[in-house]
């Protein structure tokens, strides 16, 4: 099937499934600057909310790959596959060549990323239109059982997801990127 890279059999019981939406680097708080006070304190957050999932039985993980808060969770993601062998990461991507315009340490990143991923699902095998990164989210919600939304509770794209999430009935857990918690 085209867009789909999947390097471990699949098993037959269903996994427990959550998904990742969050803000640009724009919209946190500390902009690009991974190495601020405010993103180590995040991270350490974040990395306790999702092994804490884990140790409760979700072991598939779905990031849309879009720089900020998907790429981090990523990456929390694949730390933690070092310890919890069943883990799995899905890239659900919008869009062929959805990196080429980032600055270059980010596509470095973004490609370090896929290479460790245990599935890399093209939504859409065309470039860019106005409609892919919705229709990315659309994918993801649908996919998951769980929604982890890093939102301000500003109207954005990620407000639209978690909008689109609580209408499907899904759970959602909201990290507020200013006081993670």
């Amino acid at each position: 099937m085209f867009g789909l890279k999947v390097k471990k059999e699949k098993s037959t019981v269903k996994a427990l499934k959550i998904c990742f939406t969050g803000h640009r680097p724009k919209g946190l708080p500390w902009g690009y600057d991974e190495t601020k006070e405010s993103c180590i304190l995040f991270k350490n957050v974040m990395f306790s909310i999702i092994e804490k999932a884990i140790m409760s039985g979700y072991t598939y993980f779905i990031t849309g790959m879009a720089l900020g808060i998907d790429m981090i969770c990523a990456e929390i993601v694949l730390e933690l596959k070092k310890k919890y062998k069943n883990v799995m990461l899905e890239c659900a991507i919008p869009c062929l060549n959805q990196e080429k315009k980032w600055p270059l340490s980010e596509q470095e990143r973004y490609k370090n990323i896929l290479k460790k991923a245990d599935v890399v699902h093209y939504v859409s095998k065309a470039e860019y239109t106005d409609t892919c990164m919705n229709d990315r989210n659309i994918y993801m919600v649908k996919a998951c059982d769980v929604v982890i939304a890093v939102w301000n509770g500003k109207p954005s794209g990620t407000g639209n997801t978690v909008k689109m999430a609580r209408n499907a009935g899904k759970k959602v857990r909201v990290v507020d990127p200013y006081n993670p918690q």
